[in-house]
């Protein structure tokens, strides 16, 4: 299948389109910029230098990928996104490159959905099947795991991580960690229930969920120090994968500072 450019378009002599690639009316692809087979850009997208995007995705009108990181320190150098298969960009959707502060990529997985006006910003990486909500904003350097859903218009603080099948209820502020299979919510944001409905709608087992609400009212309903509720949930929650998981994010979460566990690399 040939690509097709519509004559309003302007793609540099510098990208590279793979066959099947089609570019709307009004759309602009730079220098630097690879675009996979399948992919589509409706109109008045555009794609800046430095890009690599996988197959299959779909971009909606007014999208800008791979615009300079909004960081002071940031200085014209060689960095990138990189995004995957099968994702759905709406109107409006930006993502910037990455700084030098990490590994120079800011990545997007597949299978992803992105409603209108969502911004992911330098340094960000989101996993697989993750749904983003209109409006909302993720800062610099944050991570989102698979499966998590964010609702409208929230706020995620730089270098945040969002552990997966997470759920965050619409405009929630997010400034600490968010714990795997939970549902947070509020301003701040806190961890007010287990996701349920994610977490049945992807299949776990009732077992499996049941040992997550226990570990959640020890973890964040009882008062107790983390340690005394990690020693009352290996102790007293019937063991499984889900449960470890939550811990381990958990003790990720305590090495960082300000209830980031990644925020020790902003120092580094």
């Amino acid at each position: 299948m040939a690509v097709h450019v519509d004559p309003t378009a302007v793609v540099d002599p510098k990208a590279a389109l793979d066959d099947g690639v089609s570019i709307g009316p009004y759309c602009v692809v730079g220098p630097g910029a690879f675009i996979a087979s399948g992919t589509r850009l409706l109109n008045h997208v555009t794609i800046m230098g430095n890009v690599r995007i996988g197959s299959d995705n779909v971009f909606f009108p007014n999208c800008v990928i791979g615009g300079d990181p909004q960081d002071l320190g940031y200085r014209d150098e060689p960095t990138w996104v990189v995004i995957g298969d099968r994702n759905t960009f709406r109107e409006g959707c930006t993502v910037h490159r990455a700084t030098t502060k990490e590994l120079g990529i800011t990545r997007i997985g597949s299978g992803n959905f992105l409603m209108s006006m969502v911004h992911i910003a330098h340094d960000c990486h989101v996993g697989n099947k993750v749904i983003i909500a209109n409006g909302t904003q993720i800062s610099g350097h944050a991570h989102i795991q698979d499966s998590v859903v964010l609702s409208g218009m929230v706020g995620v603080h730089q270098w945040a991580t969002i552990g997966r099948f997470a759920f965050v209820g619409a405009m929630s502020r997010i400034r600490t960690d968010v714990a795997p299979f939970m549902f947070y919510e509020g301003f701040p944001a806190e961890p007010r229930k287990v996701n349920l409905v994610g977490l049945r709608r992807n299949g776990f087992e009732r077992q499996e969920i049941l040992g997550l609400c226990e570990a959640h009212r020890i973890l964040f309903r009882k008062g107790l120090a983390y340690e005394q509720a990690k020693l009352e949930i290996q102790s007293t929650v019937p063991p499984s994968k889900l449960t470890s998981e939550l811990l381990e994010f958990m003790e990720h979460t305590r090495t960082g500072a300000k209830g980031r566990g990644r925020e020790g690399r902003r120092a580094a």
